[in-house]
């Protein structure tokens, strides 16, 4: 179950896909899966993605500005794709937590 997982190693394995996602995707399924639907949470779970992108495991391809508000009106969106040391770090979380 994704709840019993901390959210940054459920971050990675969703982006262990390879494909890009959209941080307003991820943040939203996020939100569903671990029942964290108030904008705080919303936010931190953000948050979370851009640390990852920080510590090197996610890199940033894409940007545009939120006109429709469907994270936050006037907000810029990213687009991220994981890296190699994000893919090294999200197998080693799985196996601790499978």
């Amino acid at each position: 179950m994704a709840r019993n997982r901390p959210i940054k190693f459920r971050i990675l394995e969703l982006f262990s896909d390879e494909k890009p996602h959209w941080n307003y995707e991820v943040v939203q399924k996020i939100q569903k899966e671990y029942n964290q639907m108030s904008n705080f949470q919303r936010d931190s779970i953000n948050f979370d993605i851009i640390e990852l992108a920080s510590g090197g495991m996610l890199k940033g391809i894409e940007t545009k500005v939120d006109e429709e508000g469907i994270y936050k009106k006037g907000f810029l969106l990213h687009k991220y794709v994981i890296t190699d040391f994000g893919k090294v770090r999200a197998s080693n979380a799985c196996l601790v937590y499978v």
